[in-house]
């Protein structure tokens, strides 16, 4: 009984002795792990001062990631502020920079909601505006199969609103004048998708659907240059459905608006070089 008695106090010293070891070992790794993480972060105990400076410093060198960390840090580090409301600001132009549109909208809207009054306003609606902003090449061309109704022409519309609004809250912005050319190309751009898709209904026999997107073209964008087309399709249509007198006046419109149209439902169907996009400019 002495000897084991004996024996089982040794085994007990060295499972003590073990599990000491075990603790030692697992707060040096600890301690390690927390030494290696405060010298990897070299901003640890920078000022919003030098957090901006250092981001200016990657966004013109193009660093997206370096400056989207180091506006990130301002905006947990210091989220009061102007070093913040600026920090926002520049952090949806790195996200659109590098590629990140949602990102971008989402820093947009996020500073819309906090500074609502802020002077930099004008220039987060033409932000917004340009990252809407889908270039013809991008949005009407290489035309598939595909029904048109399907293309959701959102980003071209949210794009309109956000000009839209910079011209009418901020005519005397510097951004303006551009938010106005880009505004011209998006109103037709857009009555474009809805003739086009107004084309696709009647070549498929469907007038009635034509015809009513054809006059959502008159209605919403009128003098619109896609307003021929339209005004085109929409007699076509009425003329197939047996509407003489609808299908008369879209015509007198037609030569009331474009007196020298001479497009026809040949020339419509068979010639489709007034649908190939057109480069902004």
């Amino acid at each position: 009984m002495i000897f084991r008695s004996a024996a089982l106090s040794n085994r007990s010293n060295r499972g003590s002795l073990l599990r000491a070891a075990i603790a030692l070992s697992v707060a040096l790794t600890v301690a390690g792990c927390s030494g290696t993480d405060t010298k990897y972060d070299k901003t640890a105990g920078w000022s919003a001062e030098q957090l901006y400076a250092d981001a200016k410093m990657e966004m013109d060198s193009g660093g997206w990631n370096e400056a989207r960390d180091r506006l990130t840090a301002i905006e947990s580090r210091y989220p009061f502020g102007v070093y913040a409301q600026q920090a926002l600001i520049d952090l949806a132009y790195v996200n659109w920079k590098d590629g990140e549109n949602e990102q971008a909208l989402a820093a947009i809207d996020r500073f819309q909601q906090m500074y609502p009054n802020h002077p930099g306003t004008d220039y987060m609606l033409y932000l917004k505006g340009l990252i809407n902003f889908t270039p013809a090449s991008a949005f009407m061309s290489n035309l598939t199969g595909q029904d048109p109704a399907e293309r959701d022409p959102k980003g071209l519309r949210a794009s309109y609103d956000a000009f839209n609004e910079l011209i009418t809250r901020f005519p005397d912005s510097k951004y303006t004048p551009d938010a106005q050319k880009r505004l011209t190309w998006l109103v037709n751009a857009i009555a474009m998708n809805e003739v086009h898709v107004a084309r696709y209904y009647y070549e498929r026999g469907a007038y009635v659907a034509a015809a009513n997107r054809a006059q959502t073209v008159i209605t919403d964008f009128e003098g619109a240059p896609a307003s021929e087309e339209a005004l085109v399709i929409m007699g076509l249509s009425y003329d197939k459905l047996g509407l003489t007198e609808l299908r008369d006046d879209a015509r007198r419109v037609l030569k009331a608006n474009f007196p020298d149209s001479t497009m026809d439902e040949k020339q419509l169907l068979a010639d489709k070089s007034w649908w190939n996009p057109f480069s902004w400019k």
